[in-house]
């Protein structure tokens, strides 16, 4: 196979994995291989939505950033990938379908949609109030339909499109405590099938459900949390940017035969048995 200019390849080793871990040293990237695409993140100013924004532009993406309001960090992220940013809250449907067409018309197109926000609620099942449920509602779940709503119609008239999700382990019923918001990520594997299958072949639906990851959320564990955490195979939490990695993968054209899917990415804490 002959390689054009434009494909290159990087190789991943001890060097430049998170946390310097060696990794097989026969593995290879395509560094281009989102070239071409546009990808709107949500709640990208932080944590997997900020990783997986530095990661698309790496891997050749146009990004269009998302924060439920201006702030430095999305700024100052904004400017370093030379992004496009909306702001809006994404539980407020008028204000997702407003800031997704000054989307449109500043980047000419929305070819993938990655939904990253979310909130969670560390509160017991008996103390969580009615407003908890609705909040983290509202906007995990709620605030992944408005997106949908404003995004797949721009896809149906191009014909194409990608659409993660993510969701959580915790949407399996693997680990305990949290019921809002497990119930929250339960809810979007079942809309990512759904959404799969009412708009196939033309737009791709999948989701990712990671495990532990280290981010601001995880400064909210308790001992307790901290230490389920640490049971999956790999004996630890993953960083953002390996769960970027798999987001990605399901927003490329490489996955072009999965849809309706929920990809754990969990370093394998969901068999772990401990």
């Amino acid at each position: 196979m002959v390689l054009q200019p434009s494909h290159q390849f990087r190789l991943i080793n001890k060097h430049n994995t998170p946390g310097g871990r060696v990794v097989p040293s026969n593995i290879t990237f395509m560094d281009n291989f989102l070239a071409g695409k546009t990808i709107l993140i949500t709640g990208s100013s932080r944590g997997i939505g900020a990783a997986t924004a530095k990661l698309a532009k790496q891997y050749g993406a146009t990004v269009i950033l998302h924060g439920k309001e201006d702030s430095q960090e999305l700024q100052t992220l904004a400017k370093s990938l030379g992004a496009t940013v909306i702001t809006c809250d994404v539980a407020d449907s008028k204000a997702v379908h407003t800031a997704v067409a000054q989307a449109l018309q500043a980047a000419g197109r929305i070819d993938v949609l990655v939904n990253c926000a979310g909130i969670t609620n560390a509160k017991p099942f008996l103390e969580a109030t009615e407003q908890d449920w609705l909040e983290i509602f509202h906007i995990n779940v709620l605030g992944t339909v408005n997106f949908c709503k404003a995004v797949i119609p721009l896809m149906q008239k191009a014909q194409y499109g990608r659409i993660v999700n993510v969701s959580s382990v915790r949407g399996y019923g693997m680990t305990s405590g949290r019921a809002a918001y497990s119930s929250s990520k339960a809810a979007i594997i079942n809309l990512t099938a759904t959404l799969a299958k009412e708009f196939a072949p033309t737009i791709l639906v999948n989701s990712i459900a990671p495990g532990f990851t280290n981010t601001d959320m995880s400064k909210t564990w308790s001992e307790q949390l901290r230490r389920q955490a640490m049971a999956s195979l790999l004996n630890r939490i993953a960083e953002p940017t390996e769960i970027a990695e798999a987001i990605l993968f399901l927003a490329s054209d490489r996955a072009s035969f999965i849809t309706g899917q929920t990809i754990l990415v969990d370093g394998g804490y969901s068999m772990a048995g401990k």
